[in-house]
This record gives C-alpha cells, structure tokens and sequence, in this order.
C-alpha cells in the first residue's frame, strides 16, 4: 500500500490545499493531512478547529485521514507507514526552501522520498499567511478558502 503524508500548518486550510490533495490522491492508496502542532508558535485557528475544518473539507474521500501531530515530520511519517511526504511549491523560492528540507529529511530517513507537486498557476499567489493577514483585518477570505472551511473561520 502507497501511504503519503502531506504536512502543513494549514492555517487556515486554502483552496491551493485542497488542489493539492485532490492532484495527489491519486497517486497513493491512502494520504495523511498532517496538521503540524509546533509548541513555539501560536496558530490564529486552534489545532481542533483545523481538524474539524479539513474534515469537513475532505469528508467524501475514504483515502484521505487528517490527524495532527508533534514532532520530526520524517518520524511522524514512519509512525504511520508512509513512504512519501508530499510538498507543495508555488515559487522558485518555496522549491529552494522545500529542497533543502527534503535533503536534510533524506538524511535523517532514506526511505521517505519527498514528492514535490506544482500548483496550478491560478493558486500560486495563496497562502495560509496571506489569507490569516486579510482575517485579521476582516477581509473577505472566501476565494481563497474552501467553502466547506468556511463556517469554522
């Protein structure tokens, strides 16, 4: 069985998120969201809330498992059988910044191999960090948010 994890902060979850997965299934038998829990920094949404947003977002497809967690994502990876970690890029700055972490997860575990997908040129300019900017200052985030997602912003 192909098992992929896909890691994030998902901050709030995007619809450049969701391409990704969607872009992604495909090629495994069964992809983990990994929503990222660090204890040094303070998210706008709680874990819980990011949880149940990407359930909601990703509730009709059976392969896809949101579960949060802590720790070196290359560990979290063996933990659960996964020998892929998926990564998306929208820069040349995000595949520099992607590249060496890949190559440093590399040498920590060979045998997970980073699985870089492109998005599509309509979400490159999405980002979790944007998106948190304009809620701070009450902006309209809806077409940048699934609607699914919506409700728990």
């Amino acid at each position: 069985m192909k098992i992929a994890l896909f890691p994030g902060s998902f901050d709030p979850v995007t619809k450049a998120h969701v391409d990704i997965v969607k872009r992604s299934v495909s090629l495994f038998d069964k992809v983990y969201i990994g929503i990222g829990v660090n204890s040094t920094k303070k998210g706008l949404l709680s874990i819980e809330t990011r949880e149940q947003m990407l359930r909601a977002v990703f509730q009709n497809d059976p392969r896809i498992h949101i579960v949060a967690y802590e720790g070196l994502t290359v560990a979290f990876c063996k933990s659960i059988g996964a020998a892929y970690m998926i990564r998306g890029i929208r820069t040349v700055s995000d595949f520099e910044y992607e590249k060496a972490i890949a190559q440093m997860n590399h040498s920590l575990e060979p045998e997970i191999e980073s699985i870089f997908i492109v998005s599509k040129p309509g979400y490159s300019s999405i980002s979790s960090s944007i998106v948190r900017e304009i809620m701070r200052y009450n902006g309209d985030v809806s077409q940048f948010i699934p609607k699914e997602a919506l409700e728990y912003l």
